[in-house]
């Protein structure tokens, strides 16, 4: 049995007199234990797509499963199995962070979780904001009473919806930590972020969406082996040849090119030579998730939707 099943999950709603089709036909599975990222562009589906899984939006067609319980049919169930953290900061401004965390225990079921609460505030740096009323709370400080939240009920899935946008270092960090070690304990994790750094780190497959479409879905691993195994990185101030800037992703001075052998690599360097564009700081590196992410974003991947279904 699936951790989280999407089978051909559609979304469809009325945006004046157009249809707008937020999801069509997605399907995967997420396995008991895995940690899993889903990753698109702004509007490609992603906040549907959880707002779906977590009782909040209805699909229009399709299912969709957690631990076997349907969102619909079973929504008590799968409710329960469910924590999910949203991109939001939704806070009660009346009560303190320990209340806040009783209260959302009761919703649960659930008496006498203190030592559990006390866990999950020593493991996200909570444990000196405990009796602190929610509005006193930095940004920061309320997205880590979110994720508490989430886990108060000790929920085998859980659901990081952009955990850490805007926040600083070390919450990312105290976060991955903790979420780490419930994902080894078996907790399923499922990741969306634009930080392609932490899902390269963190997820052992990824999904893709673009414009409501699954167009990826494999291991990272595989994901990274697909695209050009070597980038070229280099700073200028000087404007690229029109072939190199076609196939060029550039960062204010910084530029990075793909090169699949040494003798693609020498064809580079002779082009900004024979152009008099002076480069800096030049090095080689491997691809990176953000590579394969960009290339399949604009269509420049062999095979993007290869499906592998096991964990």
């Amino acid at each position: 049995m699936s951790a989280v099943s999407f089978q051909n999950v559609t979304k469809t709603f009325q945006s004046g007199d157009r249809t707008v089709r937020a999801l069509q036909g997605v399907s995967f599975d997420i396995e008991e234990g895995e940690f899993f990222g889903l990753l698109g562009p702004n509007g490609a589906g992603k906040t549907t797509l959880i707002s779906i899984l977590a009782g909040l939006s209805r699909a229009s067609s399709g299912k969709v499963s957690v631990q076997g319980h349907d969102v619909v049919g079973d929504y008590a169930a799968a409710r329960k199995a469910l924590g999910v953290v949203p991109q939001e900061l939704v806070f009660d401004p009346f009560f303190s962070v320990r209340e806040t965390l009783r209260i959302q225990s009761a919703y649960f079921g659930l008496r006498r979780n203190d030592d559990w609460i006390d866990e999950l505030l020593a493991n996200l740096g909570l444990s000196d904001k405990a009796d602190a009323n929610m509005r006193q709370l930095s940004g920061g400080m309320k997205r880590r009473v979110l994720v508490a939240q989430a886990l108060v009920h000790r929920p085998p899935v859980i659901v990081l919806d952009e955990p850490t946008a805007g926040v600083d270092v070390e919450l990312r960090q105290t976060l991955w930590h903790f979420i780490a070690q419930l994902n080894k304990q078996g907790h399923a994790v499922l990741l969306t972020t634009h930080y392609l750094e932490e899902a390269e780190a963190l997820c052992g497959r990824i999904g893709m969406l673009k414009q409501g479409q699954l167009v990826a879905l494999d291991r990272t691993s595989a994901l990274l082996a697909g695209t050009a195994s070597t980038m070229l990185r280099f700073k200028t101030d000087h404007d690229l040849p029109s072939e190199l800037a076609a196939r060029a992703r550039v960062t204010g001075r910084i530029v990075q090119l793909p090169a699949r052998d040494a003798n693609e690599i020498e064809q580079i360097l002779a082009q900004l030579r024979v152009a008099q564009c002076h480069v800096e700081d030049l090095e080689m590196g491997r691809a990176d998730l953000e590579d394969v992410f960009l290339s399949i974003m604009q269509g420049n991947q062999g095979t993007p939707a290869k499906v592998e279904v096991a964990a």
